[in-house]
């Protein structure tokens, strides 16, 4: 007897447990541990996508069109993490080589190539770089003259020349007509000023100037989720009082490489966060990082990677360039650990729903759930329940907004209504979490039982006439 009792404790332990009280079935998941690849969320891939070969040592292109390589159809990334993400960052001289003229199949092609790669693409277009092949557009520099002492040390051209605005600024415009909403882009970098669209100096810019940039995207991508550089108040501000905007940092992991007393760690994104105001940008919009130099070198400097690790899922981040280099291998453990936490991680704790419905009735159920990431989903997926027999199955979307499942604790309790003509009988019911175009799956629970087809099974429930 003790032995069987043994067996039937361990059997409930490692199942999902299903009650049914009163024609009432409770099923209660469990929760697994596993590293899950979800879209929005995680590593990214840098001017590369899945099934590349990572950059060697400790080296990284940006800004330059993509250099395709050659796919052998395996999505796997050795010494880098699978990722739903792709980063492309582009100088504007390479979009626009004449004026008014550009060239979106660069970013048609980087978007068609995320698609297959099962990624999405996040974008940004730098105005210029520091070297002498990556200048503003060469029809512009002749529009504005040689280059003259800049202001600021990493400007190359003077935006307070209204043409800055108009034509950098109308390049944007048209980038927003074209691609505002498109169902690969993830988001876009709000890029003004500096070297590599980093903003150094925006804070100097005058508040007709700032605003025109600021609102050349803000008028332009009004889908499309918009991330700000962590640059400024004047700027992180003004951007926050016209819209819901991320916020993102290009030298994630720096704690001394720039100066023995002064590192971006301590000194600046802690302060700068609070003092911008983005401090609650994360509610609304994503929070995107980026590696300093590349994670090698935070280990070649003995710097503290769970520091590193703890401190941006304080800032709540969703994803994470590590510009297509490789994760040292000492530190998958703490990468694993990041990747569990980064952005949403929805784990479905309780389900109720009735053992029999009525066709042309409603089907009412309760949940609770519990998101274990930093951050709520930014993209409208959809929550619903699918009934299936041999030869049919019906999908029903709830009216859940899941962007406003934020970390903790949510309790979603609707219902659905069952199609007239549902044949009576027993059906399986399955739980999904849909994409926001099509009905398939697209997100994966932290909870056992996931089908084949991304669908999750709840049990049986009955349909009478």
């Amino acid at each position: 007897m003790r032995t069987a009792c043994c067996l039937f404790l361990l059997t409930i332990s490692l199942t999902p447990t299903v009650g049914r009280s009163q024609g009432t079935i409770t099923v209660r998941p469990k929760e697994i541990d596993d590293v899950l690849v979800n879209p929005g969320i995680g590593f990214m891939t840098f001017q590369r996508f899945n099934g590349d070969q990572l950059n060697e040592g400790t080296k990284w292109t940006e800004g330059y069109p993509i250099v395709y390589q050659a796919f052998d159809r395996t999505l796997e990334n050795p010494r880098h993490p699978m990722t739903s993400l792709a980063y492309f960052r582009v100088y504007w001289k390479f979009i626009e080589p004449l004026q008014g003229e550009y060239r979106w199949d660069l970013l048609d092609k980087a978007l068609q190539t995320a698609g297959s790669r099962q990624q999405t693409l996040l974008l940004r277009i730098a105005p210029y770089g520091t070297g002498a092949d990556n200048d503003v557009p060469d029809w512009y520099r002749a529009l504005v003259g040689k280059e003259e002492k800049p202001l600021v040390a990493k400007w190359r051209t003077n935006p307070e020349d209204p043409r800055y605005v108009q034509h950098f600024g109308g390049m944007i415009r048209a980038l927003g007509a074209r691609y505002d909403g498109h169902p690969l882009l993830e988001s876009v970098d709000l890029s003004i000023v500096g070297a590599w669209g980093e903003g150094a100096g925006s804070d100097r810019l005058t508040q007709k100037t700032r605003a025109g940039l600021v609102d050349s995207y803000l008028e332009a991508f009004r889908k499309t989720p918009l991330v700000m550089l962590l640059t400024d108040e004047k700027t992180n501000r003004y951007g926050l009082s016209k819209r819901d905007v991320g916020w993102r940092v290009d030298c994630l992991g720096d704690m001394g490489g720039f100066s023995p007393t002064w590192c971006h760690m301590c000194d600046y994104y802690p302060q700068a966060i609070i003092n911008f105001g983005m401090k609650d940008a994360w509610k609304k919009a994503p929070v995107t990082l980026e590696v300093c130099w590349v994670m090698q070198v935070w280990k070649d400097k003995g710097w503290d990677i769970d520091y590193i690790i703890d401190e941006s899922l304080k800032w709540h981040v969703s994803s994470f360039n590590a510009k297509s280099s490789a994760v040292p291998d000492e530190w998958w453990p703490q990468v694993n650990r990041w990747l569990k936490r980064m952005g949403y991680r929805f784990v479905l704790r309780k389900f109720t729903y009735p053992s029999q419905v009525k066709a042309g009735g409603e089907l009412a159920f309760t949940s609770w759930w519990e998101n274990k990431g930093v951050a709520p989903c930014y993209r409208p997926f959809r929550l619903a329940l699918r009934l299936v027999r041999p030869a049919d199955q019906r999908i029903l979307v709830t009216q859940a907004d899941l962007r406003s499942w934020l970390p903790g604790d949510s309790l979603y309790d609707s219902a659905v209504t069952i199609p007239a003509d549902a044949p009576e009988g027993s059906y399986e019911l399955h739980i999904g979490i849909l994409d926001e175009r099509f009905d398939e799956p697209d997100v994966s629970l932290a909870i056992e039982g996931r089908r084949p087809d991304g669908w999750y099974s709840l049990g049986k429930i009955g349909v009478q006439e």
